[in-house]
């Protein structure tokens, strides 16, 4: 899936789940910045593409180690033991975007090193995405006049 989809995702859930955050700003900025994250191993995509991020991708290939929730659950289990309000934000994001690309046809491979794969039909940026992209769009205002009225 294409960033955008990813980032209007990440609001999606943030909205959703907003109410069980004690800091609602954090929550929503560490939701959002989460769904970015397991692109860090492709030099194309939205964060992968800063230079910082080159070691990583030296060393993982793209939906690999980042792209399943072994890694999820192992870094959300961190946070959960060193900074708790950081574990549920971070785990719905990452999560998220894992869900979102288990609908691609590349897939993913949620309990990597296995090979077992999820894998979907929509193209990444093709006609069914784009549904998906608008859908997330309407869903989102349609909480946020929830959340402000």
């Amino acid at each position: 899936m294409m960033y955008r989809t990813h980032a209007l995702f990440g609001i999606f859930l943030a909205l959703v789940f907003l109410d069980y955050a004690n800091n609602k700003l954090l929550f929503f900025l560490v939701v959002l910045a989460s769904t970015f994250l397991p692109d860090i191993d492709c030099t194309h995509s939205y964060l992968g593409r800063e230079k910082i991020f080159r070691p990583v991708q030296w060393f993982v290939k793209h939906r690999g180690l980042f792209h399943s929730l072994v890694f999820c659950i192992f870094v959300a289990g961190i946070f959960a033991f060193t900074y708790p309000l950081l574990a549920l934000p971070f785990f719905l994001g990452y999560a998220g975007h894992l869900l979102l690309d288990s609908f691609t046809n590349n897939g993913i491979r949620p309990f990597w090193p296995f090979k077992k794969e999820l894998k979907g039909f929509v193209r990444t940026d093709g006609k069914v995405e784009k549904g998906i992209f608008y859908f997330l769009i309407l869903a989102n205002v349609l909480l946020l006049v929830k959340i402000f009225i």
